[in-house]
Order: structure tokens, then C-alpha cells, then sequence
């Protein structure tokens, strides 16, 4: 189906849409933190490069990464239509991950990246492991 707006107005419209996190994926991360009795957690915490979850006490920073706007190589699809502007989008998107994920360590936490496709009930167990020095101690 053809767009009923023109270029220039479909980038208008779409450059009003601002960002309201990632929801879906950080909730199915807080159920599974519920689960596993995890606690000590905070949500949206202010600081710069923006985590979706820290555990101050352990210096943990937590991201979970929506598998198409960061790159991740499990789904295997790429925009077909404006193909250099994705390139460029998802290009910036791991760009700033990577800057995000060094400026913490360097600050001496741990970072952990979890991907969306990891929140799946068949990856829960690897999920688990990958958190697992969060979960325990």
C-alpha cells in the first residue's frame, strides 16, 4: 500500500514521534526478575547513557536491546525501502551502544545487554545464565 503523505511530510510526522522505552521487553525482564526473587533493581534510573535497569549496590547497568533497532543478527530482516536510511539509523543506534556500554565500564560496573529474542520462553534458561551474576549474591 502506497503512503497517502509525500516524503517530506512522512518525515515530519514520523520526527514528532518521540520514544516512550522499550515497555513490552523491560516488563517481561521485570517478570522475570519477580520470579527468580530478584530485588535491589531500579527501572529508568537518570543517568547518562541511559539503562533500562542499574543495580546500584553491585554497579550493574542492564540494556535490552529491541533486536531490530540494535542490530542483532537473529532476525535476519533488513528494510528493502529506504535502505540507506535504515543502515544509517541501526549504524548510529550500535554506535551509541557501544559508547553507552564503555562509558560505564569505565566507570567500573558491569554491563549487560540483554536482546529481545533472549526474552523468548525457549531462551529463558540462557537468559537466566547470562544473568546470573545479578541474580545470585
Amino acid at each position: 500500500m502506497a503512503d497517502v503523505y509525500d516524503k517530506t511530510k512522512r518525515s515530519a510526522v514520523m520526527r514528532n514521534i518521540k520514544s516512550k522505552g522499550n515497555k513490552s521487553t523491560e516488563l517481561a525482564l521485570i517478570k522475570l526478575f519477580q520470579e527468580q526473587g530478584i530485588i535491589g533493581w531500579r527501572r529508568g534510573y537518570p543517568v547518562k547513557g541511559h539503562p533500562d535497569f542499574v543495580f546500584l549496590n553491585k554497579k550493574v547497568a542492564i540494556f535490552v536491546d529491541g533486536c531490530f533497532w540494535h542490530g542483532h543478527d537473529c532476525r535476519n530482516t533488513h528494510p528493502k525501502e529506504n535502505e540507506d536510511f535504515w543502515s544509517k539509523k541501526i549504524g548510529d543506534n550500535i554506535k551509541r551502544d557501544k559508547a553507552a556500554t564503555e562509558m560505564f565500564m569505565n566507570r567500573g560496573w558491569t554491563v549487560i545487554r540483554v536482546w529481545e529474542c533472549e526474552l523468548k520462553k525457549k531462551n529463558r534458561a540462557l537468559l537466566i545464565e547470562k544473568l546470573k551474576g545479578v541474580l545470585r549474591g
